[in-house]
Formats: C-alpha cells, structure tokens, sequence
C-alpha cells in the first residue's frame, strides 16, 4: 500500500498551493472529489456514465481561462444532465477555486500520478486515505464524521455482519462503515463469487444503504460509494425526520450519529419518537431500536452523556433494555476521535425476540482508565483494541462465555437488577485513575485550543436554545422551540 499512501501525499501536498486562493480543507477535498471522480471514471473505462464532451480528455485538452470557463460550465452540466449517481455527486457543485493557474496546476498533477499503481491497490483505499488525511487535520472541523477505521474494523468483525441482511447506518458520514462491512462479507464470500446471482445482485443493490445530513459529507459518501462497488442507497436528508420513519428494518445498524443537541435546542420533526429529545444521540438511538428487525445486531458510538443524561436519557435506556439486549460497552480511550474533546463508548445489543425484559446483565470495557494520550504522536491502533476482542467472544450477540475479571480488571458484568438500582446510569468506573500526566503526555497546542474551542461552541449552543426556550410568544405562552 505504499504507492497508495504516496499517491495521498501527493495530492494533499497540493491543498498548500491553493492557500492564496482561500480555499479551506473542506473544500479542497470538494474540489478533488470533482476531478478525481472524473479521472477515475477514464482510468476504469466507466466514462460512459459521463456525457461526451464533458469527461477528463475534454478538460484536460484546454488550458489558462478557457478551461477554467470550461470546468466552471462541466460542473454545471454533470449536475443536471448526469445520470445516477454522476448526478447526485456534482449535484449543485460549485468549484471554490479562483485562479485558472490553480485548476491547471491540479489537473496537471492528478494527470502525472502512479494511476496503474493506484489501480491494482484499490482506488476505494486512495479516496479513503485522503479523507482520513483530511480528518486528521485539526482545522478541517472533518473530524466529527470521519470514525476511525481501526475502531470500524474492530466493530465490523465483532457484530460480523451475513450475506442476505440488511445493513444500515443513518448517519453515514463518509461511508465508513459500510465500506468496511461491505469488505468484511466479500472477503467471507470469495468478492460474491461463492453467491449466487440472485444473491450478487442483492449485495451490490440492496443489502447496504445509508442516510447523511450534510449535502458536502453526502457528495464524498457516494463518491467513496462508488469506488467500493457499493450501489445500494445513500440518500441525503435528516434521519431524525420523517425521512428517518420510512426507512426500511435492518438486520444490522452501524453508526455513529452526531454529538451534541438539535440546532437551537429543537427535537426531531418526526412524531414515531416515544421519548421527544433534543438531544441528537438519544434521539438517534431511539431510531436505532425502533428500526432493527428482532434478531438484528448493533453496534453505535455514543458519547459519553448517554449513559447519564437524566432528563428523558432514564426512560430511553430503560426502554432499550426492555426492548433489547444491551450485552456490552465499550468505553474508549480520550483522544481518539480528530474531533477534540469528544468521550465515547460504543453500545453493542440486540432486538430481543420478547416485548420485555430482554436485558439480563451489561458486561462493561472500561479502555480508557489508566490508557496512554492517543493522538498524532501515539496513535490509536486495532492493536489497543485487541484485548477486547478477545473479552468480547466469538458471539455476535454477546453470547459467548465471559470472565468478570473483578475491581482490578477492566471487564466486568453489572445485572439489570444493579443497574437498575443506580437509577438507570450507565456511567459505571470502577477503575482508579493512576495515570500521572507528564509534560510529553499533554496535547499540543492546537489540541487543547481546539477543545476549549469546542466547550465553548457547545455551551454557546445551550445558551441559544435556552434564550428561545424562555421568550415569551405572541399569546403570552413559551415559544416553542423548532429547529
């Protein structure tokens, strides 16, 4: 995978000479999004799903203000004369760039890269090292939708998703986990060779499909979609919508939904919700159980104000243990996310085949007690979550004979009764902190100004919706909060 990581270099070493055009990590990704899909399309002899005139020779074939003019116009036409999901990419796609001597300085270079190489590596993983590198950076703010692969690998084996389901994530993102899942049952199945055809075309076309709010996150999702040979649905719109109400049940839900509360403290604009919440990741959750067929599996990232929040967050998890089986938590180590700040843990249950009741016990990870700083100088890798792996078992549904390795371990079992008893509070330690932060261990610089700025946002956030929450309406009565 070396030419790969090269290749990815390479191209995000390009981002520094658009710094005086003003464009931003975000949009530089955009932006080659547009032309990589376009000069991936020639090198895997798929131009015929672009119309002719408008394919990478067409744009390459120009140069100075003229093909500048021209990619402006290309844009245009691919997102509203495209077909498929050709359309759905540049749909309403908008070049940030300014300066015919940067769009030529691009296509020059993306032109000049190892491609034979790139192809026989796997495109898929070039545009996923490039969303990656793009997450990794600080400023990009991409880090709140990128999950990191060694934590999806580690999940995707564990809830080992089957040819023939149907699996979900309705908060999307980049597709990773998808990706991930979508590879996980190729390797099980010979790349869909040991299927039959009935059973292909089900996988490529039906058995994964996913929802992404952000119409920018959504462009990069159908583009990584594309790459991986994944053709089922990934639709653009708001799960906790009605949108969310007619999705089809899924045998298997991965995700990891978005932190924090709706936009100006409003809940979810869909009436299915037995507990209404603003909160984005207890309203997802609710979503999560209520679309699992019984049987399915899941594993979601949550943040760490699941477990606690005590306003509706009691009834919401005591309706997911009635519903199902929360087998397992895994609570993750600080510093693993791009996003700064953030602390998680991932819930792994089941669809109980009863109305009740179906939570016996939860068996708790505790892997961020006494764990090292992870960031760019320790990164998080599948080995840190080895160990896990092996607690866990050989069972999807956590059904595998556990060990409770007691007050000095960090695997324990607490029985719904326990749990029960502490008011429903799944924030459960019992680890001692014996980490002493030296000065090699603190975050750099960026990092720490980087989650004071993210305190700072979230408490902004909770002043705003509180504001409207109190103004008085016209009749005399509280305004009530909509997004």
């Amino acid at each position: 995978m070396s030419t790969t990581h090269d290749i990815v270099q390479k191209l995000w070493n390009l981002c520094h000479v658009l710094r005086d055009d003003g464009i931003t990590y975000q949009d530089y990704v955009t932006e080659l999004t547009y032309l990589l899909f376009l000069k991936m399309a020639r090198e895997t002899d798929r131009e015929s799903q672009l119309p002719k005139g408008y394919r990478w020779q067409d744009l390459t074939s120009k140069d100075g203000s003229e093909q500048f003019k021209f990619y402006r116009e290309q844009l245009v036409h691919l997102g509203n004369k495209g077909r498929g999901r050709v359309r759905a990419i540049y749909a309403n796609a908008q070049s940030a760039l300014n300066k015919p001597r940067n769009l030529a300085k691009l296509v020059s270079e993306i032109d000049a890269l190892d491609w034979y190489s790139a192809r026989s590596e796997g495109l898929g993983d070039l545009y996923e090292g490039l969303l990656e590198k793009n997450a990794s950076e600080k400023k990009s703010g991409a880090g709140q939708y990128f999950t990191p692969r060694p934590l999806i690998e580690a999940i995707v084996k564990l809830v080992d998703p089957q040819p023939g389901e149907v699996i979900s994530d309705p908060a999307a993102g980049t597709l990773g986990f998808l990706i991930c899942a979508d590879a996980h049952i190729k390797v099980q199945t010979d790349d869909l060779f040991d299927l039959s055809e009935a059973e292909q075309n089900f996988q490529r076309r039906e058995a994964l499909y996913g929802v992404e709010l952000v119409a920018d996150t959504h462009r990069l999702a159908l583009m990584n979609a594309m790459l991986h040979g994944i053709e089922g649905d990934v639709l653009c719109g708001d799960t906790l919508s009605p949108l969310g109400q007619g999705l089809p049940k899924s045998d298997v839900i991965l995700t990891n939904p978005p932190f924090g509360t709706k936009k100006g403290g409003g809940q979810p604009t869909r009436n299915d919700f037995t507990f209404p919440t603003s909160n984005k990741p207890l309203a997802f959750l609710q979503h999560i159980y209520r679309n699992l067929k019984s049987g399915g599996r899941v594993a979601v990232v949550l943040s760490d104000n699941v477990l606690f929040e005590d306003e509706t967050g009691p009834e919401i998890r005591r309706d997911l243990m009635e519903k199902c089986n929360l087998h397992t938590i895994l609570r993750l180590p600080k510093g693993i996310f791009y996003k700064p700040g953030v602390k998680t843990n991932v819930l792994f249950f089941g669809k109980g085949t009863k109305e009740t009741g179906n939570t016996k016990a939860v068996w708790f990870y505790d892997l961020r007690t006494n764990m090292p700083k992870f960031g760019k100088r320790t990164p998080f890798t599948l080995d840190h979550l080895t160990p896990f792996i092996q607690a866990f078992g050989n069972k999807s549904d956590g059904s595998a004979r556990r060990k409770d390795e007691g007050e000095a371990g960090r695997f324990r079992k607490f029985t719904r009764e326990e749990i029960r008893a502490r008011g429903d509070n799944l924030d459960i330690i019992w680890l001692r902190d014996e980490s002493v932060e030296r000065a090699e261990d603190l975050a750099e610089p960026d990092e720490i100004a980087a989650e004071i700025l993210t305190h700072l946002q979230t408490a902004t956030g909770e002043m705003e919706a509180l504001t409207e929450l109190l103004e008085p309406s016209g009749d005399g009565n509280l305004a009530e909060v909509a997004e």
